[in-house]
């Protein structure tokens, strides 16, 4: 395979691997690659990604007319992600709220308004609020003897 040729790497998926998905490849010159049978090497974060961009109300269900405009998604997509999208594995806060340190005082408002209600209304509820405690760090494919330590230490 030359290094210059453009690859397209994907699971074992029935839409990846047929027959039209493989000769609209070929046609266009892309060489197909597919991972290893029972050997994981997703990266999760990216698949929830994709499944999120596509799922987007204003995910367009036409190509795109030129470059340009499928760049000027995607910076809005990633823009909206990053300061609008509440991610559930980082108990619903935003990306840039984690980043920028706005998590702990978001969190905390959060946990103050869930005791509140709780407090007004304890039959709504079947047993304690939520965990709204900052999760800490999250890994993509951990070491789990350094994540192990990390968390004894910190």
């Amino acid at each position: 395979m030359d290094p210059m040729d453009l690859v397209l790497h994907a699971d074992n998926g029935g839409p990846m691997k047929g027959s039209t998905m493989l000769a609209t490849l070929q046609r266009l010159g892309i060489v197909a690659s597919f991972s290893r049978p029972r050997v994981s090497d997703d990266n999760p974060y990216s698949e929830a990604l994709f499944r999120t961009l596509k799922y987007r109300p204003e995910f367009p269900n036409k190509p795109f007319g030129s470059l340009a405009q499928a760049r000027a998604w995607v910076a809005a997509f990633v823009t909206w992600y990053n300061t609008c999208h509440l991610h559930s594995a980082i108990r619903f806060v935003t990306p840039d709220d984690r980043h920028f340190g706005r998590e702990q005082e978001v969190l905390a408002r959060r946990r103050a308004t869930y005791e509140k209600a709780h407090q007004r209304h304890p039959e709504r509820w079947s047993g304690a609020i939520r965990d709204w405690s900052p999760v800490g760090a999250v890994y993509l494919n951990p070491n789990t003897e350094e994540v192990c330590l990390e968390e004894s230490v910190g």
